[in-house]
């Protein structure tokens, strides 16, 4: 019996794989959207900027380094990552570098306030959704948020402590290396939080934890604003 299951699980498997990795393709084309609307990044992208400003590395790619950085960092804290962990520290970045060398969305930084205000507000919308679809198959977070965690076991700190220091740290030294810092920013930490609770209860209403069979165990919790993006 075990054997005859096994081509389904495999099956099972494969499916939640492709569901982290389109999850994470969303998540990218939310970044391209408040890339282009030129009205300031989130914290991490602020760093990522600033990094490709000052380095021979491409937007896509900085984030591709310091997500590297972090799980090789989080080790020596004993967090260990999960498949999704490592495809969120790669294909993030080279769907990003891949979709501005398409440049299927042109940049709107000359277009009227209003369209720029859409585009990047649209762009958090879409990195809510991504997460959702990238975290729900529950084969790992990305990297950032397994350094926030480990963190917050450590130093007993609340989470939302533990992260304002994290993206507060961030955005100040990419702040520091050029990235662009404005009213988007705070659309992205401010919105960030609704875009991904919104899109888990989406998710719950879809029954796609039961689509993917995700282990019972593993279900995605109902509060899941502690698992945010990175």
């Amino acid at each position: 019996h075990l054997n005859s299951l096994r081509p389904l699980l495999s099956w099972a498997y494969l499916i939640r794989l492709i569901v982290v990795i389109f999850g994470l393709f969303l998540f990218a084309t939310g970044t391209i959207f408040i890339y282009r609307s030129q009205l300031g990044l989130d914290p991490w992208d602020v760093l990522h900027l600033g990094i490709s400003l000052h380095t021979p590395l491409s937007f896509g790619t900085a984030s591709i380094v310091v997500g590297a950085i972090i799980i090789l960092f989080s080790l020596f804290l004993k967090v260990f990552p999960g498949v999704a962990t490592v495809l969120n520290m790669a294909l993030i970045g080279i769907f990003v570098d891949m979709e501005l060398h398409f440049n299927w969305l042109a940049d709107v930084s000359t277009s009227s306030l209003l369209i720029r205000l859409l585009v990047n507000v649209a762009g958090v919308a879409i990195v809510g959704i991504g997460s959702a679809f990238y975290i729900t198959p529950q084969l790992g977070t990305g990297p950032r948020d397994g350094l926030m965690m480990r963190l917050h076991a450590l130093s007993k700190a609340r989470i939302a402590i533990v992260r304002a220091v994290i993206e507060c740290s961030v955005l100040v030294i990419g702040f520091f290396l050029g990235g662009t810092v404005g009213i988007g920013t705070l659309i992205f930490a401010f919105g960030i939080g609704p875009a991904v609770e919104i899109s888990f209860n989406l998710a719950r209403r879809l029954h796609l934890a039961e689509l993917l069979h995700v282990p019972p165990t593993q279900s995605v919790p109902k509060q899941k604003q502690s698992a945010l993006p990175s």
